[in-house]
């Protein structure tokens, strides 16, 4: 291991998470209010850890190796979600014990939803602010931003970029150099993220809460500054911007620079995961009209329409926003909602879950096998967009298929056992494995009651879907640390 190499490149981000404790504190200043010394001390404390750890190694210049690639990347995380948990720890109102703050941070930067948190309209705004950019900058990975400025690092950012970037195709690049990769997904984020706050503003929410929430939106976080989530609003209109703006977020987002670039739509027209996206959409939101309707949930055909189209888009895209009470729908939606997050959006969205393209190829293999027995001497590829996918990109896929459900059994398991009941247990390790927010039984509004344990179990979990499993399992392998 580099591990100068490492310390450099660590305090480099440390140094740039740092500087968003800035626009909080300003907020805090500006409305006289408690926190303004919470988000000093954590700014100045940040800030002194990343110019130890990066100014003596400041002149050490090599390229990054895959080992050290995955390493950054699974301890910055964790160093991040601690980091992030301290204007938490420290802040007065709310009151948070470390165990509450990490989880609560974590889940913001994992852009999973989750919370411990009551009494949101009271907050500060300030606090209110730094939980929405959390998620924000947890959505496309602050990561993939130092990649973009790479340069300054003096190190190539290819190992940082394809250990933090999600989906089984990683490496494709939009251009040449990885940079400039990088820069053209965070430009595309921000300016989708500008218009998304301007049309909720324009849609009636406060500047306040259109910045908070096209923030969390275009994360799929699904964070919110009331207590009520989208449902604070009564508004069909700003639900149907949220909606419209979860789907693109649950979009490639190379698709939308290559629609930007080359003023088109023709890439969503022929993109195999787009389409395969939309009509598991389509299938959900058809079942779930269907059945509100015919029991009766709401009072008028629109109700039904407009409530579980919202819920399915803000589950299936797992962003997490509740605009109604869906774990009282009839029979069931409910658990149909969460497995509509296992396979989340597409593979370099926002979305998480285990990603549209590799249930596609699941499927395909699995209907290749069938054709095998009928045939047994042909040869049958599976494409995708008309081009063969290779047999390591399936045995890939279906590895991390069989890791997604030893990995949901084993810890829906161990938070039984740390006393939560069958529903609640499994519902919030899919919630947080799949990064929805969300779960059945006694998370379904929020995460409070969960033991100490469970959070931690919970936390480790977020981390876990957030890296795709891989980039952090591997970590923990014994070969990872073998020379």
């Amino acid at each position: 291991m580099q591990s100068r190499l490492i310390f450099k490149v660590l305090g480099f981000l440390i140094i740039m998470f740092s500087v968003s404790l800035l626009p909080p504190l300003l907020i805090g200043w500006y409305d006289r209010d408690a926190t303004v010394q919470v988000f000093l001390q954590s700014w100045g404390g940040l800030l002194l850890l990343g110019v130890l750890m990066w100014f003596p190694n400041r002149k050490k210049l090599d390229e990054l190796r895959i080992r050290d690639g995955f390493l950054i990347v699974v301890l910055f995380w964790v160093v991040l979600a601690l980091s992030g948990a301290l204007p938490f720890i420290l802040s007065g109102h709310p009151q948070m014990s470390v165990v509450d703050a990490v989880f609560e941070s974590m889940s913001g930067l994992t852009t999973t939803g989750a919370t411990v948190l009551i009494g949101l309209d009271d907050l500060p705004r300030s606090i209110l602010y730094y939980r929405q950019q959390l998620q924000w900058l947890g959505g496309m990975g602050i990561i993939v931003l130092a990649v973009a400025i790479a340069p300054v690092l003096g190190v190539g950012g290819m190992q940082l970029f394809r250990a933090e970037t999600p989906g089984p195709m990683k490496n494709n690049k939009l251009t040449p150099r990885i940079t400039e990769t990088a820069k053209a997904l965070w430009l595309v984020y921000f300016g989708l993220t500008v218009v998304a706050a301007l049309l909720f503003y324009l849609a009636g929410m406060s500047l306040f809460d259109a910045i908070g929430h096209s923030f969390s939106t275009m994360a799929t976080g699904g964070f919110s500054t009331h207590d009520a989530s989208i449902a604070y609003f009564n508004s069909p209109l700003i639900d149907g911007i949220a909606m419209l703006f979860m789907l693109i977020a649950g979009i490639n987002f190379s698709l939308h620079y290559l629609a930007i670039h080359h003023r088109s739509l023709r890439h969503y027209l022929f993109d195999s995961e787009v389409k395969a996206y939309l009509l598991i959409l389509f299938v959900l939101s058809l079942i779930t009209i269907s059945l509100l309707i015919r029991e009766g949930t709401f009072t008028d055909t629109l109700s039904a329409v407009r409530y579980g189209l919202f819920q399915v888009i803000s589950f299936a895209t797992t962003t997490g926003y509740t605009s109604t009470g869906f774990s009282y729908w009839p029979g069931l939606l409910p658990v149909l909602l969460i497995i509509g997050s296992f396979v989340g959006g597409c593979a370099g969205s926002t979305g998480g879950g285990m990603k549209v393209i590799r249930v596609e190829l699941l499927i395909r293999q699995g209907r290749r096998e069938i054709d095998r027995l009928l045939h047994p001497n042909a040869v049958l590829p599976i494409k995708l967009n008309k081009r063969p996918v290779s047999d390591t990109v399936i045995n890939a896929v279906w590895g991390f298929f069989a890791l997604y459900v030893i990995s949901f059994v084993s810890l829906g398991l161990l938070m039984m056992m740390t006393g939560s009941d069958i529903v609640t247990a499994f519902s919030a390790i899919a919630a947080t494995l799949n990064n929805l927010g969300p779960g059945l039984g006694e998370v379904t509004e929020n995460y409070r009651s969960i033991s100490d344990a469970g959070k931690w179990i919970l936390s480790f979990t977020m981390l876990l879907g957030r890296l795709e499993l891989f980039s952090l399992l591997v970590v923990l392998t014994p070969a990872f640390w073998k020379r």
